[in-house]
């Protein structure tokens, strides 16, 4: 009997106010890298409290998400991982000022599209440029589709 395959489960907020996005600068395996607001569902946690608890973790900010812009499944084939990615859309009515927790975080800061991709290899994976581009598009669902028995 073989074990159980289990992708890794993360969220992720697409923080958005005024044509500009809400993305920590962070150090990964020694290197600065550039990503939305993002990690790991803990045991005992449903999906919308572990995207609250890494914002607030990463940028210092309590937010409500409004929709879900898609579910997104991504293999990373340099450390053999499979991530199952639930990301969020939080529309701020300002520019909100941040205060990251994680020691992990360098700072947030609000950058457009272009200034995110003129980051290139310092983005810390494809994802991050696929969730935004996906909310560029309009992609939008209800946080009704969600379930949860936590």
């Amino acid at each position: 009997m073989t074990e159980q395959f289990k992708p890794n489960a993360t969220v992720a907020a697409i923080i958005h106010h005024q044509g500009k996005f809400l993305i920590v600068e962070e150090i990964d395996s020694g290197k600065v890298v550039y990503n939305q607001p993002a990690g790991h569902i803990e045991a005992n946690e449903n999906i919308i409290t572990a995207l609250k608890r890494e914002v607030k973790e990463e940028t210092g900010l309590t937010v409500e998400p409004q929709s879900l812009s898609g579910i997104y499944y991504h293999f990373r084939e340099d450390i053999n991982l499979y991530y199952l990615r639930f990301c969020f859309v939080c529309e701020l009515d300002h520019f909100a000022t941040t205060a990251p927790e994680d020691s992990d975080i360098i700072q947030a800061l609000w950058l457009t599209h272009q200034q995110l991709i003129a980051k290139g290899s310092q983005i810390r994976s494809p994802l991050v440029l696929e969730c935004i581009d996906d909310y560029l598009q309009g992609k939008r669902y209800p946080l009704s589709i969600l379930h949860s028995n936590i």
